[in-house]
Parts: structure tokens; sequence; C-alpha cells
């Protein structure tokens, strides 16, 4: 990797998953971020990172009998995991100075080096009692809530970040729309006095020389907009007006993602699929794809580690050897998964009492239960299930993931996994596992027979969880959206559920089919067949889907790219908002 001298790259995310102890990540966007600055650390990349120390975490979760959520503040002590750094700054918010101060967390990498992570912190004595919590709740609050703390993240970490000297030559990279503030602070900083009317286009372009954007999701909810009052109320009339006046605001609405897109010189959607979408919902704006990935270190369960550092050593230096995995002989593939099988096994027992059967195909589903992950899908006809079980082999489903305390249809969701339960028992064994977290994550990833995602088409952007599931052998059964529309070779990494274009209908009668026809035949008739995919999914698609590529593109094609470099058209972006649009009324 070509890297110039003095260069940085200031990563902001509004949640990092760090570690277990660490409660700053609801789900993907959160993993995804951590396992970024673990590679950039391995690859030796010069990077710092700014997010929020989110006192209360998310939130822990707790399911009654049926299946109705509960929800509690994750609390935790900074002061035992960070240091605390001695650089302050402050921001304007509706008029109020707002004081931050900083702790840090230091990612370090295979060869020692060090990307910091720098978690902003307003619960100072000398902020009022309302701004001390600004920092406290993860996505909690109502839509002002919100902007402060995106004017904490974006304006106030651009301040920590100039008081420690790291500002002058950062490249700024905002993961997803919630630090686009950061854009105008460095418009500030271009005007340096002048009268905010004065701003031109070669203002903007030196702002955009500095920004990098990715954003993550397709669903409206996940583009941040604010009302006219909304933003001039916390902004004040003259940044606000410095928005209006750089044309980022549109109808009397700030919204995020448009202002990424309007001041970032670079702008990445996350897979192949999810760019075509990006594309045709933001058609002024070239936007290009880097796959996402998972780190291979920290999804790869023990087992499978111990397996990969005897085959194929160099795995742990360059991820690519994983296509190595392919001359692994297929009993020493089901020795590891036997393993940790087990492991997830005794942490369910832990957990609910229940005892599973290593002898029955387990199928996992874990993400963040919300209606258009649509975990309840196998559950569309029970009668069907009941006789699959009983014609073509027993089945177990474990479940996992918690819904947005606001979230009333993913609330439902569990309630409905929760009766469906109930009426497959004696059929088919349902267990969900409350309060989903990085740990179990790694279980769960790593100890299910069949990892099944199916979103409704095209509003998964990326999906990440069957990345860490094929590090581990675990083969995925998954609509053709996200990445796996890149990963899927049907029958050999893992199976499609439906066509790439095709409705929900066509889905659930695949999914039953399949099921019945080929994956539960498979796995009880033709063991060393069914290792022969799992293998496939270690070689293929482990060997791909990580962050150390992934960060490699960042590095090449975002970051430090070739003079002149450009993304290129995208075949079929012409219909993706009205396909988006469709799929997001579906679900409502």
């Amino acid at each position: 990797m070509s890297i110039p001298s003095g260069a940085i790259v200031a990563y902001f995310s509004m949640e990092i998953c760090l570690e277990q102890a660490i409660p700053t990540y609801s789900g993907g966007l959160g993993v995804l971020a951590g396992d970024t600055l673990r590679s950039a650390a391995d690859l030796e990349v010069p990077m710092v990172a700014v997010t929020l120390l989110h006192r209360k975490g998310y939130f822990t979760q707790t399911l009654d009998a049926n299946g109705q959520q509960h929800e509690a503040p994750d609390l935790w002590s900074p002061e035992t995991v960070l240091a605390p750094e001695s650089a302050r700054s402050s921001v304007e918010i509706a008029g109020r100075h707002v004081a931050i101060r900083a702790w840090r967390y230091d990612v370090i990498g295979a060869g020692g080096h060090v990307v910091p992570v720098f978690l902003l912190d307003t619960d100072l004595e000398e902020n009022s009692e309302w701004d001390r919590t600004l920092t406290d709740c993860l996505y909690g609050g109502d839509s002002h809530y919100r902007l402060c703390q995106e004017v904490v993240l974006g304006m106030g970490g651009a301040a920590i970040l100039d008081a420690m000297g790291y500002a002058e030559d950062a490249t700024y990279h905002m993961n997803e729309g919630h630090a686009a503030l950061i854009t105008l602070t460095l418009l500030e900083r271009e005007l340096a006095g002048r009268a905010r009317h004065d701003i031109g286009e070669a203002d903007l372009e030196r702002v955009r020389r500095r920004c990098i954007f990715t954003t993550h999701t397709p669903v409206p909810a996940g583009h941040d907009r604010f009302d006219e009052g909304e933003y001039r109320g916390v902004l004040g009339d003259d940044r606000a007006q410095l928005l209006v006046d750089a044309h980022v605001v549109e109808d009397h609405t700030l919204n995020m993602t448009h202002l990424a897109l309007r001041l970032s010189r670079y702008v990445n959607a996350v897979a192949m699929r999810h760019r075509e979408i990006t594309q045709g919902m933001f058609p002024d704006y070239p936007i290009d794809s880097i796959t996402n990935g998972v780190h291979a270190l920290t999804w790869t369960a023990a087992p499978f580690q111990e397996l990969f550092d005897r085959r194929i050593p160099e795995w742990r230096r360059d991820n690519q050897y994983l296509r190595y995995a392919i001359d692994i002989p297929l009993e020493e593939i089901l020795d590891a998964h036997a393993a940790t099988k087990a492991s997830l096994f005794d942490e369910v027992l832990k957990r609910t009492g229940v005892k599973l059967d290593p002898a029955i195909i387990t199928i996992g589903f874990a993400r963040r239960a919300t209606p258009y992950k649509r975990a309840d899908l196998i559950f569309s006809d029970i009668n069907r299930l009941k006789a699959i079980a009983g014609r073509s082999g027993r089945i177990q489903l474990l479940f996992g993931g918690k819904a947005h305390p606001r979230d009333e249809g993913g609330k439902a969701l569990i309630r409905q996994i929760y009766a469906a339960a109930a009426e497959l028992e004696g059929h088919v064994q349902v267990v969900y596992l409350a309060n989903y977290e990085m740990d179990i994550a790694h279980l769960m990833t790593s100890g299910v027979d069949l990892w099944l995602n199916n979103p409704t088409k095209p509003l998964e952007a990326s999906g990440t969880s069957g990345m860490k599931a094929a590090l581990n052998g675990v083969p995925s059964y998954s609509v053709l959206d996200g990445w796996w529309v890149e990963g899927c070779i049907d029958g050999v990494t893992g199976w499609a559920i439906g066509r790439a274009r095709g409705g929900p209908d066509d889905e659930i009668a695949d999914l039953y089919v399949k099921l019945e026809r080929v994956i539960l035949p498979l796995f009880y008739g033709l063991p060393f067949s069914w290792a022969n995919v799992m293998r496939n999914a270690i070689a293929l698609n482990g060997s791909f889907f990580n962050t150390q590529r992934m960060v490699g593109q960042y590095v090449h094609n975002a970051y430090f790219p070739p003079a002149n470099q450009r993304p290129i058209p995208v075949a079929g972006a012409e219909n993706a908002k009205e396909d988006v649009h469709s799929a997001w009324a579906g679900v409502q």
C-alpha cells in the first residue's frame, strides 16, 4: 500500500464495537466499525477514530415468557477500561457552550501498530444537567437529542482532533451520515473569518478533498433528516444559513446523507447491489462500492484458528491464504465444527436451561429485530414446517437480536417467534437468546450448522453476520441481497432463497422446498458432502469477505487513490429507487 508521509485518516462513527466490556454499539454498523479499526491497525494504516462514550450503552434486553422485550440501561464504568485524555473542546448547541472531553482506547494491530479511538464525553460539571446526558444513550431520545449528539460527534470530534494536533493533514471518513457535521466545521475553517455569503465552489471543493463518506442503508429510517426549526434551533441562524448558502439544504430540510454526499470527494456503498440501489436513490453523485467484511482473527472461533494455524499458518498475516482451506481434510472441518457447536450449546443451556441435541441441524438467525429483516419468515406456514421436520429430518432454530425501544414492529416480531415456538413444541425446537451481543455472536456464528438471512429485498445493504459464519465453515441460506449476491454459489458456498428479483411469495415457497429437498437430505444423508460446502464457505467466502481486503480497498480507492480515479457507472441503477420504495412500503 502506498501511503503519503504524514497523512492520517480520521474515522468517525456514531457507534464502534471495541470489546464486550464497552457497550458502545447496537449492531452491524458498530461491529463493522470495530472490525475496520482492527484491520487498519493490522495493516498499519495511519488512522484515528472518534465516537461517543454512551455511558448508558444501547440497552440490556430481557424477554418475558411471551417474548415481550424489556429494556434497561447498560451501565458501565469508562474509567476501568479507558484512559482519560487531557485535551478538551467545546461546541455551541442552541446558543450554549457545551464542553467535551475524550477517553482513549487503543486498538493494537498484529504488529503492534496502534489506532487510537477517542470516545467523546459531555458529562462534565461545567455543562448543564441536560447537556451532561448528550453522550449517554446510543440512538436514544427524540430527534432534537439526536441532532445535538451529531453536533457533538461531528463538530466536537473535529475540534478534539484539532486540539490533539491531528487535524492539519487529516482525511475525514464519515461512517454513515451521523458525523456529517464535520463538513460544517471544515466549511467554517475555509471561510476563516470571511462572511458566510462569500462561500464559493472553490471553498466547497477544498472541503470535499478532505472527506470520505460511506452510506450503509437504503432504509429511509437510516437517513437522519431535521426540519428547519430543528436545525436552526440547534445550530443557530448563522450556521444554518451557511448550510443553505452551500446548497446542502433541500426543501427546508437538513438531510445528513445529502450533506455528506454534497461535501465528499469519494462516496461508497457497502456491496455491489447496494451500490446500484444507492446510485438510483442519489443519481446526481458518483457512488463507488467497497463490499463489507469482518475481522478474520476476531470472528474465527478457537477450534478453527487452531486448524488454520496447523494447515495454513499464513492466514493470520494474509487472509487470502484462506483460499487454501480447500485442501483441509473434511474430517478436520467436521471435528472443529463439533467443538464450536458444543461451546454454543453449553451457553444455550446456561442461559435458557434448554438442552439442544448436537445431532440435529441447528439453524441460526440473529440480527436487529425489525420488520424488514423478517425473522419470522420461516414460520409463514407452521404446518408445513412441522411436516418438513417430520419427513426430512428434525430441526432446531436458534434466534437472537434486539428491537430498538421505539420499534414496536420489531418487538412484535419477537413475540411472534415466541408464539411460533409454542405452536411448534414437540415438532421443532425454537430458542430465542436474549441480549444478543458480541460474546454470544461469536458462539452463534461459529456453532450453528446453517445461517439464515431473509430480509425484504433490496433493503439489506450488506450484512456481515453470514461473513462471520463463513469463516467458521457455516454456510448461509439467504435471499439474494446485500453481500450474498456476491458470495452465493448455490449448492457450493450455501443456498439462495428465491431469485435475485423475485417477490416474497417466491421466497417463502423456495425456502421450504430447498430446506426439505436439498438442505436436510444433504445434512442428514451425506455428511461429507455437507462438510464440502462448509469448506467451500471458508475458502471462497472467508478468504474475500474480510476487513483486511476491505481496508486495503479503502486505502487504495478512497483514502490515497491514484490521480483522477472516478467511480464507474452502475448498470440497472435507474430503477433502484422504485425498488426501494416498493419494498419499504411492503413492510410498513
